[in-house]
């Protein structure tokens, strides 16, 4: 393998026979540093916007829904968090087509408007006193938005972070983008407690909740700025040049045998264990210390914040040493793992829940779980789906497993637990979920850390 240069960090310079329409372009240090900054700053906002709901799920209960029962406000708060995840693969097509025929900064810019301005909606929007159901159904509306933005900005920055960096050291770049989910969550978190400490409880809860809604405007605006600046991916440029793009990358993409063999496989030997791994270290993990175990808000809220932050190097550990031994082996070990420790951990999290220290530790343990199977998953997704449908095609995986198996697993893990009495139950989806990953995976997920994206400019790619 051809080595690189500080100054030529990115794709190898390796000209091509014939009259150099294929060209490899290069890539320098400082240009691929931009590309991560603008496109995982961004992605971090969107993901921020899309958390501070699920963040806020206990207080927006008692603002968009009747009183008279928390519980089941608290649960409807739950399913609306959802509607979001569910309409994120719908989100992946719409966008995915745009990507993989306009262009990857194209799409992911308009993702990113839409992301910002529903969140300032909620930020406005009037509640169950003032409004009656009008507001729900509202709330609703526009986590349907924001669920169809997120869909597409994900597959967008993955793959175009992706096509800037150099082959051997794919995981390790893509692993930046993977940090922003975790990092939105956490800056939700830092931004909620801070506004709940200056403002108080009281006023928090009846106005100050707001402020972190109406904050994404300036995040936005900034971000928006810095992604203007940058030019297409290269090897999409050339793909475009070449006239290879798909003038159809939905029908390319669900309509090809093959292409759908490689979907479900990476589905379900990889994302949908991910995704439930994700929420029950992260999302899951603060409602049960919060609602369950009864510990205090802000002290539920420092502690996941706080293991967040401690975890999120993992990420691009994890992810750089796919570049060395292979996505698949890392993956599927989270997955076991998850699967393996949940119950323990969580039964421990109930024996210390008067110990902040001792539960931090808890939720870092399943931080770990999550950067193993998430830090490698961007660049095994972009490696195993060819340049001309490779928005579409990765991002119907992605937010499948995501979306669905994992952005569902708040409302079935809670629902199951007020169902049977028993704080556990809950558990035993997300470990059933990432079960079946490491068993299909294991037997069907091939390595593909080896894929040299602009091979396919050369010759036919293989699936």
């Amino acid at each position: 393998m051809a080595q690189t240069s500080p100054q030529t960090l990115a794709v190898n310079p390796t000209s091509l026979a014939g009259d150099g329409e294929g060209q490899r372009e290069v890539v320098d240090s400082a240009t691929l540093w931009k590309v991560i900054f603008a496109s995982a700053g961004g992605t971090m906002i969107e993901w921020y916007d899309f958390y501070i709901f699920g963040s806020l799920a206990a207080i927006i209960s008692t603002h968009f829904f009747p009183r008279d029962n928390p519980t089941a406000g608290f649960l409807l708060t739950l399913g609306t968090f959802a509607t979001g995840f569910v309409v994120r693969p719908f989100g992946a097509l719409v966008f995915g087509r745009i990507g993989d025929i306009v262009g990857r900064k194209y799409a992911f810019l308009v993702t990113l408007l839409l992301m910002g301005g529903a969140t300032a909606l909620i930020g406005f929007l009037p509640t169950y006193e003032t409004i009656g159901l009008a507001a729900p159904l509202a709330l609703v509306l526009i986590r349907l938005v924001q669920g169809l933005a997120l869909g597409g900005e994900y597959g967008g920055a993955a793959v175009y972070v992706a096509e800037h960096a150099p082959d051997e050291k794919r995981g390790f770049y893509t692993s930046f983008i993977q940090i922003t989910a975790t990092l939105g969550l956490f800056v939700s978190l830092a931004v909620i407690l801070g506004t709940r400490l200056l403002l108080g409880e009281e006023d928090f809860k009846e106005w100050g909740w707001r402020v972190p809604f109406l904050l994404s405007v300036v995040l936005v605006a900034v971000s928006f700025y810095v992604r203007t600046r940058l030019k297409e991916s290269p090897i999409f440029s050339k793909l475009k040049a070449q006239g290879k793009t798909s003038a159809a990358p939905i029908k390319d993409s669900l309509g090809n045998k093959r292409n759908w063999k490689v979907i479900l496989i990476a589905l379900f030997g990889a994302t949908a264990g991910q995704g439930v791994v994700w929420y029950t270290g992260q999302f899951y993990a603060l409602y049960f210390l919060q609602n369950t175990l009864k510990v205090p808000f802000i002290t539920a809220t420092i502690v996941v914040a706080a293991a967040l932050a401690l975890g999120m190097p993992f990420f691009v550990f994890f992810g750089s040493l796919s570049d060395r031994i292979g996505r698949k082996k890392i993956m599927l070990a989270g997955n076991l793992l998850g699967a393996i420790g949940f119950f323990p951990v969580f039964w421990a999290m109930k024996q210390n829940a008067d110990s902040p220290v001792v539960l931090t530790a808890l939720v870092f343990v399943l931080v770990i779980f999550v950067t193993m199977v998430y830090g490698p998953i961007a660049a095994y997704l972009v490696e195993a789906f060819p340049a001309k449908v490779r928005y579409t095609s990765l991002s119907i995986p992605y937010h499948v497993g995501n979306g669905v198996f994992g952005g569902l697993l708040p409302l079935i893990a809670s629902s199951v637990t007020v169902a049977t009495g028993n704080i556990y139950a809950g558990l035993l989806y997300p470990i059933t979920v990432a079960l079946i990953t490491v068993v299909v995976g294991g037997i069907y997920l091939k390595e593909k850390s080896d894929v040299r994206l602009w091979d396919e400019l050369e010759r036919p790619r293989e699936s």
